[in-house]
């Protein structure tokens, strides 16, 4: 054979291709076609521009085939139901559908007629359920049976998905609607010849297989319909014919009511949309405990699938607030929670979470073990309060892998005290800002994807200019404050702001915790609310100023300084 393409034309081979373009005709009149991967001769290829196309029988013989001859011995044949697949005479009738019998009186060879009847699809029925044409068209299935500008157009992939539609439609309405059908998902060039026909329909339903030929096959049906016409069905089974038969003509028809628009990758469409909305919307929100109640005036609690910050200077308050949420949590509601605290042991979150539940301080008293023992049993007796062991050191990937296993593990209030350590070690060959925008993007992946997880995260905050007041004398954080990339606090949904002047004369001062909220996704409500204070020996805040005269200040109470 030789290598020189002189040109491309329709494949000669009348059965099982129906390639318009891709048999290669070479230099020497032989050629080879890409479509069904056979080699043809050259009186083959010459007997085919005469419409005398030679086709191979098994022994390798060639005989001659004069489709004209063909055209004539099909209008004699009968038409016949598909008991096999559901579809009744009626339907067949209405669509001229053929039948040739073999010796044994079985259906061999079923005749799809296209163009009128000038061209048919045939379908070898036994053994093999080969295809060929007669007389190849590059019309639609049906497509001359109806008029256009009508209200719905359904196109299907093959003959026997079209009638199965159609027949399904017969069911519903006692009347044939447009349903008409390509030969195969190669064949979508049918669609481009007759666009302006079909979208002469207000809409156009694509019906085609659930395969991979099929959705490619739905891929350029859609750029040659149109977006704007076009919708998609989702059907059950791989096909319209299998759906007919499995479930039946109402599931067939309900998934042509409820072909959607074709929707890019990336957006969402408006049921799934709506869906969405009807969620969030019955989405639970948890007030925060009552030491801090002010907060719910703002941000009306908190909310699974979100992620709230807390912010303010070096021992104002976050670590002991935390905690309070926490045992709120475990004392308050069935809900578990997940404690990552990367400046402390394990021993310590246990040991300060234990004296808060007994409402005793052990900085303020030695407690002895066995009096410890009840309220560590209150927090963590029931394995609901998960204590991450960092050992001192934690990257990204070990970190993130650990938060899911807490989401998977149904441990919705998650608490991480606090991200600057948690990105020191560097992140994926990632340091800095860049290293925080990764770890922030994976907690939002995390909570898109845990949607009734909340995560609770501390950051610190820039070193404020010498000669300015500093955070330990009072000065409120902005989130301009944050320490780090903008990320934190672009991705935070809540971002809750502490102050605490811990070198004020007063004992009340020193301990009182004022609270602004900076931002609120949920609310879009922002600024200050009522303050917290910290009342030191019990390790508990309130609501109210501690009853603590101030002629019993010890000096851990005036150089209270870590929460």
């Amino acid at each position: 054979m030789s290598n020189i393409v002189l040109k491309n034309q329709p494949c000669v081979d009348t059965e099982g291709c129906g390639s318009s373009d891709a048999l290669q005709i070479y230099e020497a009149g032989d050629g080879f076609c890409f479509s069904c991967s056979k080699k043809f001769k050259k009186e083959e290829i010459a007997g085919a521009s005469t419409g005398v196309v030679f086709k191979k029988k098994p022994s390798n013989q060639m005989i001659k085939w004069d489709p004209d001859e063909e055209l004539e011995k099909v209008k004699d044949y009968p038409i016949r139901g598909f008991v096999e697949r559901n579809i009744n005479k009626p339907i067949t009738t209405f669509y001229g559908v053929k039948v040739s019998y073999n010796g044994d009186g079985d259906i061999n060879k079923h005749y799809y007629p296209y163009d009128g009847g000038l061209a048919y699809h045939v379908r070898k029925v036994l053994p093999d359920k080969d295809f060929f044409w007669i007389k190849e068209s590059k019309s639609l299935f049906g497509k001359e049976l109806f008029n256009p500008g009508g209200k719905r157009l359904v196109i299907c992939e093959g003959e026997i998905d079209t009638m199965a539609v159609a027949k399904a439609s017969y069911e519903k309405y006692g009347k044939f609607y447009p349903v008409i059908g390509i030969a195969g998902s190669s064949m979508t060039e049918a669609l481009l010849e007759a666009r302006d026909w079909i979208r002469s329909f207000q809409e156009v339903i694509i019906c085609f297989d659930e395969d991979e030929p099929g959705q490619k096959a739905v891929s350029k049906a859609l750029k040659i319909i149109g977006l704007d016409k076009a919708k998609i069905t989702r059907l059950p089974e791989n096909d319209a014919g299998a759906v007919l038969l499995e479930h039946g003509h109402k599931a067939l028809m309900q998934c042509i009511f409820d072909a959607a628009s074709f929707v890019p990758s990336g957006f969402i469409t408006k049921e799934a949309l709506w869906d969405s909305l009807v969620e969030y919307n019955s989405k639970v929100s948890t007030p925060y405990p009552f030491c801090i109640n002010s907060l719910n005036e703002k941000l009306k609690g908190r909310r699974g699938g979100d992620i709230a910050l807390f912010i303010s200077g070096t021992g104002s308050g976050k670590s002991t607030l935390i905690r309070e949420i926490g045992l709120d949590i475990i004392q308050n509601s069935d809900e578990k929670i997940g404690i990552v605290n990367l400046e402390e042991s394990p021993h310590e979150t246990a040991r300060k979470f234990a004296g808060m539940a007994l409402m005793r301080n052990p900085a303020d008293e030695e407690i002895p073990i066995d009096e410890l023992k009840p309220g560590f049993d209150e927090v963590f007796g029931d394995d609901r309060c998960l204590v991450l062991d960092h050992q001192g050191s934690m990257n990204d990937s070990s970190i993130i892998d650990k938060l899911e296993y807490m989401a998977l593990s149904g441990y919705t209030s998650i608490f991480i005290d606090h991200i600057t350590i948690l990105v020191s070690e560097g992140v994926e060959n990632l340091t800095g800002n860049e290293a925080q925008d990764k770890v922030m993007n994976d907690l939002l992946r995390l909570v898109k994807r845990y949607p009734d997880v909340w995560i609770g995260l501390v950051s610190h905050l820039r070193k404020v200019p010498g000669g300015t007041v500093s955070f330990e004398e009072g000065k409120m954080p902005t989130m301009d404050d944050i320490r780090g990339s903008g990320s934190i606090k672009q991705v935070s949904m809540d971002i809750i702001a502490f102050a605490r002047n811990m070198v004020a004369e007063t004992v009340e001062e020193r301990n009182r915790i004022d609270m602004r909220v900076l931002k609120c996704r949920f609310t879009g409500l922002t600024g200050d609310v009522d303050p917290a204070f910290y009342d030191f020996p019990t390790g508990r805040l309130t609501a109210d100023v501690p009853d603590i005269p101030e002629k019993e200040e010890t000096s851990e109470q005036t150089e209270f300084t870590k929460v």
